[in-house]
């Protein structure tokens, strides 16, 4: 049974990734525009480290990029460097290097801890838990851009991720560590409730979902409120020697984590197993059930203007539904799921990886890996109108707070493509 499974997760995940791919690497100045002439998309600026040749756009600390943050007052933004260890930091316009922050730690950072929560227990490793080096994944700002939120795909010594991880807040005036937390195995995914009351720490390890209190200013007074589970909770025992795929073999594999804005509920996307969003109740953090209706390989949800949006990653396309539609359909459900199905669809490229929406709401910018293409969609429409080369194989995207500039990382895979970050310059 396991076999299977792991054939299944196979097809789901690497299939649509390396299927018709190539390796891109666009030239500044790239540009494409919409057929009717009013949109306009153009490579500007990038930071690679694949080719020593071009010392202008050459960055070292640039190892498989996995997301991209754009501070909220839009003077900077980070980059999380996965197997590089760090975090970068980058002044928007100049696109100078601010700062390097590195995600190494031993016990002389024993104060940075957070107490134990005791929701996350170590069942492998018993020595030395507290240093390693974290493999930085995505990133959330709390406090109007005061912290951001980076936790770790997993500790540098647990080779299967099937331990607790750990998740580092950073203090953006500083940009320095200032505390570090606890987290389930394996998380990929962080967000940040509207009224900056809760962050959420999403794992992809074993279904479940870390929900911390970080009410008042006091990086010492947040703790954990719980650690919820989604259907059924893994249990991990993996081997200590020989490493295996836990981007496949990982349940329902919980990936895309949103608040809702009227704060009632959190909705966890499922990229794998049987999919669906997850939906949590945060009067008593308790797992109400799941959403399906929609394609299943759910990656990522943002919500914004009324509409929930989601990425589709094995069929390449972006979906959307009104809020007051899926508001509805979380009263109605029965025995732990509900069905909706009418969910909008447009095609974009394959891997469709991160999406974000402009200010106004009016496009939605897709990372589509395995395509390695930006895709932009228009909101009226619900139709693409433009897409661009981008270096292989994008995965993570923000747009600038004006709404003109989309910055996109490449990871790479297989040894090909990857290690870039690239700034693209939209007009409309």
């Amino acid at each position: 049974m396991k076999t299977i499974h792991y054939i299944l997760c196979f097809l789901l995940f690497a299939m649509p990734l390396t299927l018709g791919a190539q390796t891109e690497h666009p030239a500044l100045g790239t540009k494409v525009s919409s057929a009717d002439g009013k949109f306009s998309i153009t490579l500007v600026n990038k930071k690679q480290n694949f080719s020593r040749a071009d010392a202008q756009t050459l960055d070292k600390d640039i190892r498989s990029p996995k997301s991209v943050n754009i501070h909220p007052n839009g003077m900077k933004y980070y980059v999380n460097s996965l197997e590089g260890g760090k975090t970068v930091v980058y002044e928007t316009g100049s696109n100078d290097k601010l700062k390097v922050i590195e995600h190494d730690f031993t016990e002389a950072d024993s104060l940075l801890w957070s107490k134990p929560s005791g929701l996350f227990p170590f069942t492998h490793y018993t020595r030395k838990l507290n240093t390693f080096r974290g493999k930085p994944v995505e990133s959330a700002f709390s406090h109007e851009g005061r912290y951001l939120w980076v936790p770790y795909y997993r500790r540098s010594y647990d080779i299967n991720a099937q331990d607790p991880s750990a998740v580092a807040v950073i203090d953006t005036r500083t940009d320095s560590i200032v505390r570090l937390m606890e987290t389930g195995p394996l998380p990929k995914m962080v967000a940040v409730s509207g009224d900056n009351r809760y962050v959420a720490i999403t794992h992809w390890g074993n279904n479940t979902v870390g929900i911390i209190n970080i009410t008042g200013p006091n990086p010492e007074d947040w703790f954990y409120e719980d650690c919820v589970t989604v259907q059924r909770k893994l249990n991990l025992n993996y081997s200590l020697t020989t490493s295996v795929n836990r981007d496949v073999d990982s349940g329902l594999c919980l990936r895309g984590t949103v608040f809702t804005p009227d704060g009632r509920y959190l909705l966890v996307g499922c990229m794998g197993g049987n999919g669906g969003i997850a939906v949590l109740d945060l009067s008593d953090f308790s797992y109400l059930g799941q959403v399906y209706g929609m394609k299943t390989n759910l990656r990522h949800i943002v919500i914004r203007n009324g509409y929930i949006y989601l990425s589709i990653n094995k069929e390449g396309c972006v979906q959307r539904l009104p809020m007051e539609t899926l508001y509805e359909a979380i009263g109605q459900m029965e025995h732990g799921k509900v069905t909706v199905k009418d969910w909008e669809n447009c095609k974009v490229a394959p891997g469709a990886r991160t999406i974000d929406i402009t200010p106004d709401g009016r496009y939605v910018v897709a990372a589509c890996n395995s395509g390695s293409r930006l895709v932009v969609v228009d909101t009226e429409s619900f139709t693409e109108i433009a897409r661009i080369k981008a270096d292989s194989y994008p995965v993570g995207l923000d747009i600038s707070k004006d709404g003109r500039y989309v910055y996109t990382t490449s990871q790479g895979r297989d040894g090909m493509g990857g290690n870039c970050v690239d700034i693209y310059l939209m007009e409309y």
